[in-house]
């Protein structure tokens, strides 16, 4: 019997029934971490799941400090995130002076803040102001802790899902124009490398990405891994309905994430990388049938 695996405390993981929070805590089971998943509902399907996998459940919102707090207490780390579209970017800020505030009362060894990329760049997009709020007043609590700062992820290629099927891709983009992105599983991954030791990575800010496609690439893997043509439309941004997306759109179309995707793959090899054309056969080739 392994005492030391028995006695090791858990890492927390917020949102871990969504895709940020679920690819950390998938990655962590795997590295056999104990795991402390903080969901609203223990219910839900993906919450059983985790049980299922060996995850302790707590249950608190991400505005509730005293829930927070009660959920880091005895943990080794918390991974954690905001979210602005339920409520937008002031409730964001509110979650994430609640998370603040419920490390520093649990005397939270360390926390891994999941942000974006270009947050401290002064874009201007609602969603990325709000969370270099969330980093500015992090810095100043004083906790231990790490930034990691994802740029696009693949999977809001799936939003399209059905225009795929149907021959489409759609982007407010030129077709020419390389897109940052990252693999879920690339942001669990690189995530339970900080928290297996997260000593050397304490103040440092990381901007992530795995590969940068343009439209015109992505088009051409996703024919491939769905075994039918799919052709990209670049649609107009005053077709976005969201003033936030469309400035974030805005802002890609402009100096766009800056992410050294190079150095990334020389300085963590351990984490995989993966490319978009690796992440269209893992995810559509297998949905389809064809590989």
């Amino acid at each position: 019997m392994n005492v030391h695996h028995d006695v090791q405390p858990p890492v927390l993981v917020l949102g871990a029934t969504g895709g940020q929070g679920g690819a950390v805590a998938d990655a962590l089971i795997r590295a056999r971490r104990p795991v402390r998943a903080l969901v609203r509902d223990p219910a839900s399907a993906a919450a059983r799941r985790l049980a299922a996998a060996g995850a302790q459940l707590a249950v608190a919102d991400f505005t509730d400090r005293d829930g927070l707090a009660a959920a880091m207490r005895g943990a080794a780390a918390a991974f954690t995130l905001t979210t602005p579209f339920a409520s937008g970017p002031a409730a964001e800020i509110q979650q994430g002076r609640a998370i603040i505030a419920a490390a520093t009362a649990a005397g939270l060894p360390h926390l891994v803040f999941s942000s974006v990329a270009a947050a401290t760049a002064g874009t201007g997009v609602p969603h990325f102001e709000s969370k270099a709020v969330i980093e500015r007043e992090l810095t100043a609590s004083g906790l231990s802790h790490t930034v990691v700062a994802p740029t696009y992820f693949y999977d809001n290629a799936l939003g399209g899902y059905q225009e795929l099927l149907g021959g489409t891709l759609e982007l407010p983009l030129p077709r020419d124009r390389p897109l940052q992105q990252l693999d879920r599983s690339d942001l669990g991954a690189f995530a339970a490398l900080i928290l297996a030791g997260p000593a050397p990575f304490s103040g440092m800010r990381i901007e992530l990405a795995s590969d940068a496609p343009t439209p015109g690439q992505m088009s051409a893997d996703l024919s491939d891994a769905l075994a039918r043509p799919v052709q990209f439309r670049e649609v107009p941004l005053s077709s976005i309905r969201s003033p936030d997306m469309t400035a974030m759109w805005r802002f890609l179309r402009g100096a766009g994430y800056q992410a050294d995707i190079a150095a990334l793959r020389r300085d963590y090899p351990g984490v995989g990388w993966t490319s978009f054309a690796q992440w269209t056969q893992r995810t559509l080739a297998a949905s389809t049938g064809h590989t």
